[in-house]
């Protein structure tokens, strides 16, 4: 039996994905150098904006922000303060507001891209059997993997990583939004049927409303899983806390390894409790 499988030829699938990479680079290049360039200066002028707040002021909004959004709980506002002033204190400001854009923009451009598949995926049965496959390769393909197409195309530096975190973090959201809607009760659908909806007005008037609470469920996974791709993204020159830690690991300093974690803890722990507050009923 070994014998006849050492028989088979092998597949050259390194060499086919080789020779697609190839020419992607070089059909698109300069698609790929106009994204890389606008890429890199949006993020770049949206992190001198973010520079430009003192960051008192800064600290002051994102305690307000939290304060209102937790229904005036005065919890979450205060972890905000003492661990941005934490942030702030061990000289890591700049590193955090890269570290903002990162997840602001990989989350941003996920959810944009992941509603839309997931409320195709909940209207057709075969765009779902075909999607979930590639969805399951998505969330079990290793993190590092997207780095290497994210380099062709893109080159080192922010926009890569960019890339990068999306590809690792759109899952989340089109799962919950393709959920979300299927569980929109059946009576529902046919009431809104019967009073003559069109797709259009049962998507937006009814389905999306009904969902919200699971596609923010899926939103607040893609946003945590952006920023679990800072450290990942760092070692293709994207910059924030990632590169401290990366540069720690590297040097074996744990204490900066340390200072450098422990702030991406803190705020994983900011935006995951702002993300879940926004999913709260009001009642």
């Amino acid at each position: 039996m070994n014998k006849m499988l050492d028989s088979i030829p092998s597949l050259p699938i390194a060499d086919w994905i080789e020779t697609l990479m190839d020419w992607l680079t070089e059909n698109f290049a300069s698609m790929f150098s106009f994204i890389q360039k606008t890429g890199k200066n949006s993020m770049e002028s949206f992190t001198d904006l973010l520079l430009y707040i003192p960051p008192i002021v800064f600290i002051l909004i994102v305690a307000i922000i939290a304060f209102f959004a937790t229904k005036k709980k005065f919890g979450l506002a205060v972890f905000s303060v003492v661990g941005l002033l934490f942030i702030y204190n061990q000289g890591l400001w700049k590193e955090l507001m890269n570290t903002v854009t990162l997840v602001v923009f990989s989350s941003i451009i996920a959810i944009l891209i992941g509603i839309p598949i997931g409320i195709l995926m909940s209207k057709s049965r075969v765009a779902e059997n075909i999607i979930k496959p590639i969805l399951d390769f998505m969330q079990t393909m290793p993190g590092f993997v997207y780095l290497i197409p994210a380099v062709a195309f893109f080159g080192i530096g922010v926009v890569p990583g960019v890339f990068a975190s999306v590809i690792f973090a759109l899952p989340p959201t089109v799962r919950f939004t393709n959920l979300g809607i299927r569980q929109v009760p059946k009576e529902l659908e046919e009431a809104a049927d019967s009073y003559g909806s069109t797709g259009w007005q049962k998507l937006f008037k009814l389905e999306l409303p009904l969902a919200k609470s699971t596609i923010m469920a899926g939103i607040n996974q893609t946003v945590l899983l952006s920023l679990s791709m800072v450290v990942i993204a760092s070692m293709i020159g994207a910059p924030g806390l990632g590169r401290d830690v990366l540069s720690a690991l590297q040097r074996a300093q744990v204490g900066n390894g340390f200072v450098a974690g422990i702030s991406l803890v803190i705020f994983a722990i900011i935006i995951d409790r702002l993300t879940q507050s926004l999913n709260k009923k009001k009642y």
